[in-house]
């Protein structure tokens, strides 16, 4: 029941694409990831994800648009949808979804996928 920093736990890491859990409530978790470069194309079946930027400018590609936004703006990625995330330059990015997602959705286990449930 103590405050979370965002920006101190930020500080707290500098891999890209590794999503760290920073909260956990309801059988969500809020996550945080440091990103730079493009993700692979994957969906999640069975989950909706809510992508926040924090700092930078991020984008979520669809195969049919493309979403960019900065600090303070938001997306929901549908269940179901493929999408991709990006940034040209690094973004630090909140991510809200359920727990033990993995964060490459259906796609092959890679060197993006990340360890579930690591926390700072």
């Amino acid at each position: 029941m103590d405050k979370i920093d965002i920006a101190e736990k930020f500080a707290k890491f500098s891999e890209h694409w590794r999503p760290k859990v920073i909260a956990s409530l309801n059988g969500q978790e809020m996550k945080l990831v440091k990103v730079q470069g493009t993700f692979p194309w994957h969906s999640h079946d069975d989950i909706d994800e809510m992508f926040i930027v924090w700092r930078g400018r991020f984008r979520v590609e669809f195969r049919d648009r493309i979403v960019e936004m900065e600090p303070g703006q938001m997306v929901v990625v549908p269940r179901g949808v493929e999408h991709r995330t990006a940034a040209d330059a690094e973004a630090e990015v909140m991510i809200f979804e359920p727990a033990d997602v993995v964060n490459t959705g259906g796609a092959a286990t890679s060197g993006f996928t990340a360890p579930k449930g690591v926390r700072i």
